[in-house]
């Protein structure tokens, strides 16, 4: 179950915004074969100046379309499985009109009993959910 926040420079349409959204839920489906309800993501614009992203040295460079994506989630995924997510999402964002140099992702991996999906229980740690599958 991930959650994913995605961090963008104001100025794209509603439309776009949640097809953003929608692109990042498929590559997720896609990649790791999690239920279609398990979209849990929290989408946040930016006023121009908030969001800095270099390349890190790489030798390219962003546009203001950049798309900032943490996605939290449980940790046991393969290297394999996490740069095909990577790959996917890309894919996805780029039949959008991302350009791949516009797409970041940080990944961090946590455990089952660090969710709460609400009623203040840790329904992976109660039984109410079963953990997934990785």
């Amino acid at each position: 179950m991930p959650l994913v926040r995605i961090d963008v420079n104001e100025g794209r349409t509603k439309e776009e915004l949640q097809n953003l959204s929608k692109g990042i839920h498929d590559a997720i489906l896609d990649e790791y074969g999690i239920p279609e309800r398990d979209y849990f993501h929290i989408l946040t614009e930016h006023p121009a100046g908030q969001i800095f992203a270099q390349d890190a040295g790489l030798g390219f460079v962003r546009t203001s379309d950049v798309v900032m994506i943490q996605i939290f989630t449980q940790g046991g995924r393969s290297r394999e499985a996490k740069q095909a997510l990577f790959a996917a999402v890309a894919a996805k964002l780029g039949q959008l009109g991302v350009g791949g140099e516009n797409v970041f992702i940080g990944y961090v991996e946590n455990t089952p009993e660090d969710w709460s999906f609400g009623f203040g229980r840790a329904q992976y740690v109660t039984g109410e959910l079963d953990v997934p599958k990785k």
